[in-house]
């Protein structure tokens, strides 16, 4: 088969083919709902974890959209719900079944036509799949990570034969560009530029549930970036669980570095962002191009976990507390004002307190601008859920506070360095408690409030900055 250009017509066309055919048919009966009942049938989506989720579901709802759904922020309205689910914490997968039970009772005295959908990490779990098929059976949809782009089909497929549909993929298949997509905010945008994981930590159940990795190539991306910027959007977010080894499995493989200095030269993009940045692969070629790329933020995410080179060795990092230490050098040495954030997991097996107090090192030399800090999830079916000396829960809370009480203050100390700086401050939009403040984000990711108007969100605005609020920046405009 070829296109109209000539040339074959590569299996992922084909697919997107197929995809938009099925949406076209779905919109023709949604449409015929709309005539009879004089309103749209509404979706609600829910986007669980991390950032990959929550760009994997703007997908989602761009494709539902064009199904003929509208959207709605009350779930108790919907006539399609989808939950983008997440499993690297115990938490969220409870939070899934909670709402499940809910919605039991809503299909059965509210709206039993009302059609429910799971996808995302925690649907490539077999026990997930188990507990579903037995207690669960009024989910109508289910499919997992590989496989988000056939929405369409798994839909008709629920609508012509009234039976739950489960698709569940263990390896990925073919990448499908150009679907619908509906972005959450008009003037930023998230690229995936890679998808999986090869690492596998010990505690990490994302390479079992999102597969290996696997990059698009360096034209894809650089058509939806330039896409991104003739449609407005001024700052993109490059993603991957680890794009510090992006390129590697091309065919013609390319540097993290290297992608980072094409966007760069994209018109109209003005701000870059990327994570997640695994330390063992973070090199000086990439140091030395977000020094040099005027449009890359001076902003680095880089995942500790722990500052003890015997605990970094059972989580299977591939790194030491020496080889980060470094790599935090050369970064602030190549940009002074660079803002670093990272991950911290207390409480993982065989943490002693020696352990834990080398962590404590690792956030007062790093003196990070923010923290993601997590008490060790047991996650089934990874290598760290069987290992001996689990740490009994009330020595972790124990260690758990008094590592804020040491990383808080250096955040608030970090902060307040910022204080009587003129900043340019990306508008993105209303705070939600006074309509007569806008919040946005600095270059060097520092979240600021500061008075101004709906017509400025989009716009990068000059603020001197006036007070610390330790999580946030109060400005003035200049």
């Amino acid at each position: 088969m070829e296109n109209k250009a000539g040339s074959a017509v590569k299996p992922s066309e084909m697919e997107l083919v197929r995809q938009l055919e099925y949406i076209r048919m779905i919109r023709e009966k949604n449409d015929a709902f709309e005539m009879a009942n004089g309103r749209k049938k509404k979706f609600y989506s829910l986007a669980m974890g991390c950032q990959m989720n929550a760009h994997d579901s703007e997908k989602l709802e761009g494709m539902l959209t064009e199904m003929g759904f509208e959207s709605t922020d009350v779930e108790k309205e919907a006539d399609f719900i989808i939950y983008n689910t997440c499993c690297v914490r115990e938490n969220a997968e409870l939070k899934v079944y909670g709402k499940l039970g809910w919605l039991k009772h809503y299909k059965e005295v509210k709206n039993p036509d009302a059609i429910i959908a799971l996808c995302g990490c925690m649907m490539q779990q077999e026990t997930v799949l188990q507990t579903l098929r037995q207690k669960y059976r009024h989910v109508d949809i289910v499919f997992g990570t590989f496989n988000l782009y056939k929405l369409p089909e798994l839909v008709a497929t629920r609508m012509e034969s009234d039976r739950t549909v489960y698709d569940i993929w263990q390896e990925h298949k073919e990448v499908v560009e150009d679907l619908p997509i509906i972005r959450h905010f008009p003037y930023k945008a998230s690229v995936n530029i890679m998808f999986g994981c090869n690492n596998f930590c010990s505690y990490c159940i994302v390479p079992y549930v999102r597969g290996r990795e696997r990059s698009r190539t360096p034209e894809d991306i650089l058509a939806e970036v330039r896409k991104l910027a003739a449609d407005g959007v001024k700052e993109v977010m490059l993603l991957g669980q680890n794009v510090n080894s992006y390129g590697k499995n091309l065919d013609n493989p390319i540097s993290f570095a290297e992608l980072l200095r094409m966007v760069n030269e994209v018109e109209g993009i003005e701000r870059i962002r990327f994570m997640t940045s695994h330390p063992k692969d973070l090199s000086d070629e990439l140091i030395k191009a977000m020094a040099e790329c005027e449009h890359v933020c001076k902003y680095l995410h880089l995942p500790v976990q722990s500052g003890s080179d015997e605990i970094l060795r059972r989580m299977n990092r591939h790194y030491t507390k020496e080889s980060y230490m470094e790599i935090v050098r050369k970064a602030r040495e190549a940009m002074p004002d660079i803002t670093l954030s990272t991950d911290i997991i207390v409480g993982f097996p065989g943490e002693t307190e020696e352990d834990f107090q080398k962590t404590l090192d690792v956030i007062r030399e790093s003196r990070y601008g923010s923290a993601f800090t997590f008490i060790y999830s047991k996650r089934t079916g990874t290598p760290a859920a069987v290992m001996e000396d689990q740490v009994p829960e009330d020595v972790v809370s124990d260690r758990f506070n008094r590592m804020l009480d040491v990383l808080n203050p250096i955040v608030h100390e970090v902060h307040e360095e910022q204080v009587g700086k003129v900043m340019t401050v990306f508008a993105e939009e209303v705070s939600k408690q006074n309509s007569s403040i806008l919040t946005g984000r600095t270059d060097n990711n520092m979240l600021v409030h500061f008075p101004g108007t709906e017509d400025m969100i989009g716009q990068m605005v000059p603020v001197k900055i006036i007070d610390n609020k330790t999580f946030y920046l109060i400005g003035e405009r200049i």
